[in-house]
């Protein structure tokens, strides 16, 4: 999957569950680990959960591998490794 269509489907599930305050960061001059990290903020612990499991399920969809996520267990931040993009998700 193309970095821009792995972006827009993460931003997109973000949006699908009320997500707030959205920012993509460019990072591939600061980092050759990633090109792309995504954050945004849910209300609660259990929207930040939704949010993640939500961004998880579109990528797999899509045919994408998830890496790893962190955090789920407490939701007051969930960190999903997609390779090229990472996704914070915080209360």
């Amino acid at each position: 999957m193309k970095l821009a269509q792995l972006e827009k489907l993460v931003v997109d599930a973000l949006e699908d569950i009320k997500g707030r305050d959205i920012e993509v960061i460019n990072t591939s001059r600061l980092t050759a680990l990633f090109d792309r990290m995504v954050i945004a903020c849910g209300d609660s612990n259990r929207q930040v959960k939704s949010l993640a499991h939500n961004v998880q399920d579109k990528v797999r969809e899509a045919g994408g591998n998830i890496l790893s996520c962190e955090g789920e267990e407490v939701g007051e931040w969930v960190l999903v490794d997609l390779g090229d993009v990472v996704v914070h998700v915080m209360q």
